[in-house]
C-alpha cells in the first residue's frame, strides 16, 4: 500500500470515529445513528469521491469532437506517463481554474473551465493539464477527495448538530450543559479541523505536481506563465464552489473572497512561490 493509500485509509477511519464520537453524545440511539451516517459518509467519500468536484464545478463532460485539441493534449500527456485516459469535463464557470478527481486513475476524471480555455494559450494549458496528470499517476486525487468528502461531511455534522440542538436541547433536561458545549464544540471546532485538515493535504502535493508535470513535458514555463495568469484572475473573478472542495483546483478559487473562513487558511502553497520554483534554472536542468 502506497503512502497516499495509506493516508486515505486512514482518514477514512477517522470519519467514521468521528461520526461515532458525535453520536455518542445522544446516547445508544445516537451510536447507532452515528454508525449509519459513519458508514454512508465513509462508502460515499470513496465509491462517489470523482463526483464531489465535478458536480461543485458544474462540469459537464465534453466529446473529442467538440474539443478535439483537449484530448490530443491529455491523450499524449497519459501515454508519456504509460497511464489510462481520464474522462474530460469543462466547466461553465468564467474563473481560470482546472482540477483532478477519482479514486485510481482507471476512475479518474480531469475538468477545465472556461475561463481558463479563454485566458490560457494551448501551451500553456498543456502545463495545466500535465500538472493535473500528475496528481492522478502520483494517486492524490483519492485522498484529496476523500478530504473534501470529509469536510463536507463534518460540515454537515455540525450543522446537524447545531439544528439538534436549537430544536431537542431545551426542556430543563439535566444534560443541557452537557449537549451546549457538544453544540459549541462542533459548530466552531468541526469547520476549524476541516480547513486544518486540507491545508496539511494540498501543499506538498500541489508542489510534487508541479515538479513532476513539469518533468512530463521537459519544461516548466508553460505552468509557470498559466499560474500566473490563473493567480491574476481568480482574485479578480469568483467562483461559486463550496470552500471544502478548493483544495482540488490548481490555484485557490476562492482567492478573491474578501471576507472567508476558507481564506483564513491558505490550502495552496503560494503562486509566486511556484512559479519561482518552476522558473529556478538549477531547478529546471532535472526535468
Amino acid at each position: 500500500m502506497n503512502r497516499n493509500n495509506l493516508k486515505t485509509v486512514i482518514l477514512l477511519g477517522l470519519l467514521g470515529g468521528l461520526c461515532l464520537g458525535i453520536g455518542a453524545f445522544w446516547g445508544e440511539q445516537g451510536l447507532i445513528i452515528g454508525l449509519v451516517i459513519g458508514l454512508l459518509f465513509v462508502g460515499g467519500s470513496y465509491w462517489f469521491s470523482d463526483s464531489v468536484a465535478i458536480k461543485a464545478a458544474r462540469a459537464v463532460p465534453v466529446s473529442e469532437a467538440q474539443m478535439p485539441q483537449y484530448y490530443e493534449i491529455v491523450r499524449d500527456l497519459t501515454t508519456r506517463a504509460g497511464m489510462p485516459m481520464p474522462r474530460l469535463y469543462v466547466s461553465p464557470s468564467p474563473q481560470p481554474n482546472a482540477f483532478a478527481t477519482g479514486r485510481n486513475p482507471k476512475h479518474a476524471a480531469v475538468a477545465v473551465t472556461q475561463g481558463i480555455l479563454q485566458v490560457c494559450t494551448w501551451s500553456e494549458l498543456r502545463g495545466v493539464l500535465a500538472h493535473e496528470i500528475s496528481h492522478v499517476r502520483n494517486r492524490d486525487i483519492l485522498i484529496a477527495s476523500v478530504a473534501a468528502s470529509i469536510a463536507l461531511g463534518i460540515t454537515f455534522l455540525a450543522r446537524m448538530a447545531a439544528w439538534s440542538g436549537l430544536f431537542f436541547g431545551g426542556g430543563g433536561r439535566s444534560r443541557d450543559d452537557e449537549n451546549i458545549f457538544a453544540l459549541l464544540a462542533m459548530v466552531i471546532l468541526a469547520p476549524l479541523a476541516a480547513a486544518m485538515l486540507q491545508m496539511a493535504l494540498s501543499r506538498s502535493r500541489e508542489y510534487e505536481a508541479d515538479r513532476d508535470g513539469a518533468r512530463l513535458i521537459g519544461d516548466g514555463e508553460p505552468l509557470a506563465s498559466a499560474l500566473s495568469k490563473l493567480d491574476a484572475a481568480s482574485r479578480q473573478i469568483p467562483m461559486q464552489v463550496p470552500k471544502e472542495v478548493a483544495c482540488l483546483f490548481i490555484v485557490n478559487p476562492l482567492a478573491g473572497r474578501r471576507i472567508s473562513f476558507a481564506n483564513w487558511f491558505s490550502d495552496h502553497p503560494p503562486t509566486p512561490k511556484r512559479i519561482e520554483r518552476l522558473r529556478d534554472k538549477e531547478w529546471a536542468h532535472r526535468f
